[in-house]
C-alpha cells in the first residue's frame, strides 16, 4: 500500500517482497484473511435458548450467590428433558453473564509492610493431624504469631479453646523469643471468646487485652469479623505451617508422642528451622522493635475455691482432687491453658494438670489416687460406685484388672484387692512396674497375687544400711551428776 500510489501493482508487489498475484489480490480487497471470513454460526440449536433469559437470569438476579450447579439441577427438575451434557454450556453462559451483569466483587488491596510496625496473632485448629499424646488423641490448636515484614513465626500448642489466657501466654512467649515488640498487634482470636459472653464479661476481656498490649507498648487492633483476608498475612501462613507439620510427622513415621512437652518441642523445632531460613531479615527487623518490659504481664485467670469433704474442688465444670489435709481451706487457683497453680495464701502448694469438661456436658475429673488412697483403705467399698472411679486409676492396666476382678472375685474382694494394689503403688513408688505386672497377668488370664506382689516390691534387705549403735557405760551419768553437785 505504501508503494501503490507511485508504482504499478507488479512493481509495488516486487518491492514489498511478494508475488504480483498477491499484489492484485490485495489491491482488489485489502482486508486481512481473518476479516474476510463470515462469522461462524451455531452448528446445532441453542439448548438454552428458551430458558436462559426467561428462567435462569431471574434466578441469578434474585440470588447472586447461587452456584451454577444448583441452577443446573433446578433446570433439570423443571425440564426433565434437559440433557446432562448441557451443564458445562450453562456454567460458561452463567459465568459470562455474571462478568457483564453480575454484582461488584470485593477488592483486595495489597499492603506494603514496614519493619517493626505490626505483629499478627491467630489460632488454627490442628485436630486433623491425628496427633496423640500418651496413647490418647490430642484435640488441640496452635497459637500462631507472625511478623509480616521479616516472616518471623512462633507457634504454641494450645490444648483448650481460644481464650485470653491462651493468647496472653502465646503472645508473651513469642515476644520473649523475638526479643522485642512491634508497634501494633492485630488479632481476631478473641472473637470466639466474646461470642457467648454477656456485656460485662466482654468488657472485662477487652480491658485485659488492652492492658496486655499497653504493657508491651503495642496498639491493639482487630480485623472485621468474618473477613479473613484482612488478616491474610497470617491466615495464609496457617496453611504453610499445617502442611509443614504434616510433612514432618510423615517423615518422623509417627504422630504419637510420650507427653505434651515432647510434642511442643517438636513444633518448636519445626518453627525454629523456618526462622533460621529468614534469620537475616529477622535480625534487620529486630532493630525496629520496641524493648521488652522487665517483667511479663499476667497470663492466667485467678479464682478462689473451697476444698470440700470429697477432698477436692470443682472449677469450670471439672473436679480436681487435692490432699485431704486441705479440706475446708480456701485456695487461690491460677488457671493457665494447660495447668492449675494451687496457692494457700501466698505459698504455692502444687501444680495440677488442667482438665476439660466432657463433650456431652458432663463434668470432667482430674484425680490423683495418692490424694485419697489413705481414706480408701479405710472404706474400700467406696471404690465400687465412686463418681470418678475410672479417672482414679493411674494407668489402663489397673482399670482392666479391676474389671476382671469384679467378674471373677465379686464386688467386695475386688474392691479390697484393688485398693491394696493402689496403696502398694503409692507406698513403694512402683506404679509403672506394678502396671506392667498386672498387664502381664491379664495377658495370661491370671488375677494379681497380692502377697507375691508385696514381696516383690518390698524393700531389698541387702540395700538397707547397717546401723551400729554404741551405748555409753552407765558410770558416765554418775560423773555428770558429780559435776553438777560440785
Amino acid at each position: 500500500m505504501k508503494f501503490r500510489p507511485t508504482d504499478p501493482v507488479p512493481v509495488a508487489a516486487a518491492r514489498a517482497g511478494f508475488s504480483a498475484a498477491t499484489g492484485y489480490r490485495l489491491a482488489k480487497d485489502p482486508r486481512p484473511p481473518s476479516h474476510r471470513q463470515a462469522p461462524r454460526g451455531r452448528r446445532r440449536p441453542d439448548p438454552l435458548a428458551d430458558i436462559f433469559e426467561a428462567e435462569i437470569v431471574p434466578l441469578l438476579t434474585a440470588s447472586p450467590g447461587l452456584r451454577a450447579v444448583a441452577v443446573f439441577e433446578e433446570m433439570q427438575r423443571r425440564h426433565p428433558e434437559l440433557d446432562a451434557s448441557v451443564r458445562r454450556t450453562m456454567e460458561r453462559r452463567i459465568r459470562a453473564w455474571r462478568a457483564i451483569h453480575g454484582p461488584d466483587q470485593e477488592v483486595i488491596f495489597r499492603q506494603t509492610h514496614v519493619p517493626g510496625r505490626m505483629g499478627l496473632s491467630d489460632f488454627t485448629d490442628m485436630a486433623d493431624l491425628g496427633v496423640s499424646v500418651a496413647g490418647a488423641p490430642l484435640d488441640h490448636r496452635l497459637y500462631h504469631f507472625r511478623l509480616p515484614w521479616s516472616g518471623f513465626e512462633h507457634a504454641h500448642v494450645i490444648v483448650g479453646g481460644e481464650s485470653f489466657v491462651a493468647l496472653a501466654t502465646g503472645l508473651q512467649d513469642a515476644l520473649g523469643s523475638l526479643g522485642g515488640s512491634p508497634g501494633e498487634h492485630r488479632t481476631d482470636s478473641l472473637s470466639a471468646a466474646f461470642r457467648n459472653l454477656d456485656a460485662d464479661a466482654r468488657s472485662d476481656l477487652t480491658e485485659r487485652y488492652e492492658a496486655l498490649c499497653a504493657h508491651y507498648g503495642m496498639t491493639p487492633s482487630r480485623n472485621n469479623r468474618g473477613i479473613a483476608h484482612e488478616n491474610g498475612s497470617i491466615e495464609s501462613a496457617h496453611g504453610h505451617i499445617r502442611k509443614a507439620l504434616r510433612d514432618a510427622l510423615l517423615l518422623r513415621g509417627s504422630a504419637a508422642f510420650d507427653d505434651l512437652a515432647a510434642y511442643r518441642r517438636f513444633v518448636a523445632e519445626l518453627v525454629g528451622r523456618h526462622n533460621r531460613r529468614h534469620a537475616a531479615r529477622i535480625e534487620a527487623e529486630r532493630a525496629h522493635l520496641q524493648a521488652l518490659p522487665p517483667r511479663r504481664a499476667c497470663d492466667y485467670e485467678e479464682a478462689v475455691v473451697t476444698v470440700t469433704s470429697s477432698s477436692g474442688f470443682t472449677l469450670r465444670k471439672v473436679f480436681y482432687s487435692v490432699p485431704s489435709r486441705l479440706i475446708g481451706h480456701r485456695l487461690r487457683v491460677r488457671l493457665h491453658d494447660d495447668r492449675l497453680d494451687i496457692l494457700l495464701g501466698g505459698v504455692q502448694l502444687m501444680t495440677l494438670p488442667r482438665g476439660r469438661p466432657a463433650g456431652n456436658g458432663k463434668h470432667g475429673h482430674v484425680v490423683d489416687y495418692r490424694h485419697v488412697i489413705h481414706a480408701l483403705r479405710r472404706k474400700p467399698m467406696a471404690l465400687l460406685n465412686l463418681a470418678y472411679r475410672d479417672e482414679l486409676f493411674p494407668r489402663e492396666a489397673y482399670h482392666r484388672c479391676f474389671e476382671q476382678m469384679l467378674e471373677r472375685l465379686g464386688e467386695r474382694d475386688a474392691c479390697r484387692t484393688m485398693v491394696s494394689l493402689l496403696a502398694l503403688a503409692h507406698e513403694r513408688g512402683c506404679e509403672a512396674e506394678l502396671a506392667s505386672c498386672l498387664a502381664a497377668g491379664l495377658a495370661d488370664a491370671r488375677l494379681p497375687d497380692l502377697v507375691a506382689l508385696r514381696a516383690r516390691f518390698a524393700p531389698d534387705p541387702a540395700a538397707l544400711p547397717e546401723v551400729t549403735v554404741t551405748l555409753a557405760p552407765l558410770a558416765v551419768y554418775d560423773t555428770l551428776l558429780a559435776g553438777e553437785a560440785a
